[in-house]
């Protein structure tokens, strides 16, 4: 068999979207199913759009996501090769030089077209079956300005001929494109690749993907604190179904599951919600030490500097930390808010609020709390852990009532009305810090 050799041909133009991101991972994953070869070709035949900061984006973006190209190219380096074959084409009398008048200017200028043999094109796709086109409508087709600028249909044909490219898997819009594409490839002689054509990611009103609903550069999910391994897992089932109910699935596992045959016909729905619940998946599968370089980059610097001051400490908190999180972006937001500083600074509040929704007496809330630090005094530090104090502190709470004894203990320690539960907070605060809150507490309804 022929070695496989897939492309994603992406015009520098703008970002890389998710979409791309999607055409890219399918490109990538058959090359490496068939061990083959990936290519990245930047289409900048458009010189006027295309920019080099778009192209250091979909690079970037592509070995963010550890899509790894085997050869790289740039049409705009390959100008040489496309005139080659437009004279070629234009000495068998398949293309000619035409004049056209140019309307806005009055002048005329030569373009170079296609002389369109007028027949009924049958391709295979991958995704939808056989398709057919009557060629006839289209004309002789224009497919350079000059010998020196090729259009878009003749140099893909040129550059995946050349490249020995196989597969073509790109997005359906390049449907329309491919009647015309074959007429030029067997002019040239070249072989007929294969075609897969993606359908659409849709929003979740099935209209076409905004940036409102999801389309952002990949960038942007990247600044907002997603892992590579879920935006892979998430764009991968958009359009394809490995066969199962899996919805985790590696990209090991995506190189052995894929195929062709099991891409879907139907547009995809994009789905935030899907996307941080399997994002929220990999930051727990994360090490410590991972996820903790990671938050310490979201943190505000005053934050930051208190948790790198404290790091003994914050190592403890990451667990909760990532509990809390769906993405690594709200460690910001929550970090604003003051969720972590009680942690690093004993929180400041009112006697009123350890009272709860119970609206116990102050004589109550003494009474309890006393009752805490003497259990929590009666535990070695060495075993001073989330489980061994839940088992110490449960039975009294159970009988005095959970949120009279529980919720005073979880505010003294915190301050706040939301946090992990007194238990896991006395674990990372350590035995010292925890009675000491405690104790001001008790100081504080007793004054």
């Amino acid at each position: 068999m022929k070695k496989v050799i897939t492309r994603f041909a992406p015009s520098p133009t703008g970002v890389l979207h998710i979409g791309s991101v999607r055409t890219a991972l399918y490109a990538w994953l058959y090359a490496r199913q068939h061990k083959g070869s990936f290519i990245l070709r930047i289409e900048d035949t458009d010189k006027e759009r295309s920019k080099k900061e778009y192209e250091d984006n979909i690079i970037d973006g592509l070995a963010w996501l550890g899509l790894v190209h085997d050869e790289f190219y740039r049409q705009s380096e390959r100008g040489h090769i496309y005139k080659k074959h437009l004279k070629d084409l234009v000495s068998r009398g398949t293309a000619y030089i035409s004049k056209e008048e140019i309307k806005e200017e009055g002048q005329h200028a030569e373009v170079i077209r296609f002389k369109n043999p007028n027949k009924v094109v049958t391709f295979r796709d991958e995704a939808r079956g056989d398709i057919t086109f009557d060629t006839t409508e289209l004309g002789d087709f224009v497919i350079a300005k000059d010998f020196e600028s090729p259009l878009y249909h003749f140099a893909v044909v040129v550059d995946d001929f050349e490249m020995g490219v196989t597969h073509i898997i790109r997005g359906d819009d390049g449907i329309s494109n491919t009647p015309r594409q074959i007429l030029i490839q067997e002019a040239l002689g070249a072989p007929r690749p294969v075609y897969a054509h993606l359908p659409m990611i849709l929003a979740p009103d099935r209209s076409k993907l905004s940036k409102r609903h999801g389309a952002l550069a990949v960038t942007e999910y990247r600044q907002e604190g997603y892992l590579p391994a879920a935006i892979l897992n998430f764009v991968a089932l958009m359009g394809w179904n490995p066969g199962n109910d899996q919805e985790i699935i590696s990209l090991d596992e995506m190189i052995k599951l894929f195929s062709l045959e099991k891409l879907q016909k139907a547009g995809a729905v994009f789905n935030i919600d899907k996307l941080k619940w399997l994002n929220k998946h990999y930051l727990k599968n994360l090490s410590i030490n991972e996820a903790r370089e990671t938050i310490l980059k979201y943190m505000p610097v005053d934050l930051k500097e208190k948790a790198e001051a404290n790091n003994e400490l914050f190592v403890k908190i990451v667990p909760t930390i990532i509990d809390r999180i769906a993405t690594f972006g709200e460690v910001a937001s929550l970090a604003t808010e003051g969720e972590f500083t009680y942690f690093f600074i004993d929180p400041e509040y009112s006697k009123n609020d350890l009272a709860g929704k119970d609206e116990q007496s102050f004589e109550d809330i003494a009474k309890h709390l006393d009752k805490v630090v003497n259990m929590l005094n009666s535990i070695d530090a060495q075993h001073f852990t989330a489980e061994v104090i839940k088992t110490a502190l449960w039975d009294y709470a159970t009988e005095a009532g959970r949120g009279r004894v529980l919720w005073p203990m979880r505010f003294a320690l915190s301050g706040r009305s939301k946090s992990p539960d007194p238990f896991i907070l006395s674990e990372i605060l350590g035995k010292e810090i925890a009675l000491r809150r405690i104790t001001h507490a008790i100081k504080l309804v007793t004054a």
